[in-house]
């Protein structure tokens, strides 16, 4: 219990591995004073590291820059961490200040700056003086340069650690490791032949498509992507169906064809884009801040990526091989999946907005004129819905102003221009 309590105080103190690093700089100082002291004569030439007063110059600078530095990122690290309480759950504090690399990253900055500050005792720059200790300035010039890296890595991580995906990502890994510590895994069971299970967890994000076909045709079978583009898929769960006789297939190598990660992405997942435009919509109209105009703009693109896509062919999500034998299968969205994607949610939210209403309106009259027959039942379904929201959000007076199609949501209507 002792030792229990012991580590996880430790664990718990964020200036533990940053005073490692500043006692680790007044070592490394020592160290490198004492070897320069012993060879007298210095072992770099000054052509290297200059005379005592530019040793001295540049042991300065780097301590002044490097605690700018600090006192800039701890700064900057409180603020990410109030904003990310605010914004997800003051609960996920913890998550981060635990959080091993940025402390790393702290821990090399105290270092440099303590490193050059006692290594300053070292320098004369009298007449007549000791040697210039050469070995004592290069160091310094690393660790600034180590600095420099750290920085960099710790705005790179500080950046990726605070979207979504890596925050809840940050807590699931912590959990998922509590629970095989406290429910150990039953023995593994053999894969069976027909499916490949995913080794990680993660959503789909990319899949080589033309490597998995290659892959299929030399085993001589037919591959099917069981979660779409953008599903998350849990650890141990069905990854990819084989048809057909799969001995020869290399498994190892199709789950590496299939990319999975935290969050989604543009590539090979458009109606991601979709999805966030939505979000950007919804927000705008669930907050005690409402903005309607925001929403309408949201609309705008969405209608816009739409239209392009109304009366284009779309993939049925079978890839043949060059012999046009079928090799692999994977579900797709259709033209009814984009158009829910696009406006169930808005339209859902929008129904006591003039505003949003009337540019929804637009938006699906304008698209029924270029979508083929067999696409109009989708846009026909989000008119009637939309009919129904606004009947059950306004009144009477409101209401058939509320449907009447406004490229600018209230500005541009049939009953507020005349021509």
């Amino acid at each position: 219990m002792r030792r229990f309590r012991i580590v996880h105080a430790l664990a718990q103190r964020l200036w533990i591995i940053p005073s490692l690093g500043v006692v680790a700089g007044i070592l490394i100082s020592l160290v490198n004073v004492a070897i320069d002291h012993h060879y007298e004569n210095g072992l770099l030439s000054q052509s290297i590291v200059g005379n005592g007063t530019d040793a001295q110059s540049i042991l300065t600078t780097i301590a002044t820059a490097v605690v700018t530095l600090t006192s800039v990122v701890l700064t900057v690290t409180l603020v990410a961490v109030q904003l990310a309480m605010g914004q997800f759950s003051p609960r996920i504090v913890r998550a981060l200040l635990d959080d091993r690399a940025d402390q790393l990253a702290i821990a090399v900055f105290g270092a440099t700056f303590t490193f050059a500050i006692f290594s300053l005792r070292a320098i004369d720059t009298g007449p007549g003086g000791k040697a210039v200790p050469g070995v004592t300035v290069l160091t310094g010039l690393a660790l600034a340069a180590s600095s420099a890296f750290a920085l960099f890595f710790f705005v790179n991580h500080a950046g990726h650690q605070l979207r979504v995906g890596a925050l809840v990502d940050l807590v699931g890994d912590e959990l998922r490791d509590q629970l095989d510590q406290r429910f150990p895994p039953a023995p593994a069971t053999r894969e069976d032949g027909s499916l490949l299970l995913s080794r990680r967890a993660g959503n789909v994000i990319y899949c080589d498509r033309d490597a998995l076909v290659a892959e299929a045709r030399r085993a001589a079978c037919t591959l099917e992507l069981l979660p779409m583009m953008g599903d998350f898929v849990t650890r141990g769960a069905p990854l990819v169906r084989v048809h057909g006789d799969g001995t020869h297939l290399d498994r190892e190598r199709v789950r590496r064809l299939i990319a999975l990660d935290d969050e989604r992405t543009h590539r090979g997942d458009p109606a991601y884009g979709f999805r966030k435009l939505v979000d950007v919509a919804q927000r705008a109209l669930g907050t005690s801040s409402n903005d309607a105009t925001t929403a309408v703009q949201v609309i705008n693109r969405l209608h816009d990526c739409l239209r392009q896509i109304a009366d284009r062919p779309f993939p049925n999500g079978h890839l043949r091989d060059a012999d046009d034998e079928l090799r692999l299968i994977e579900r797709v969205l259709d033209w009814d999946g984009y158009v829910r994607l696009a406006f169930d949610e808005i339209r859902l939210a929008a129904g006591g907005y003039p505003q949003v209403t009337r540019r929804l309106e637009a938006a699906i009259v304008d698209l029924k004129t270029v979508a083929p027959a067999e696409r109009q039942p989708a846009l026909d379904r989000q008119l009637r819905l939309l009919a129904d929201a606004v009947t059950r959000e306004l009144d009477d007076d409101d209401r058939d102003a509320a449907l009447v199609p406004d490229p600018q949501g209230i500005g541009s209507g049939a009953d507020l221009t005349t021509s």
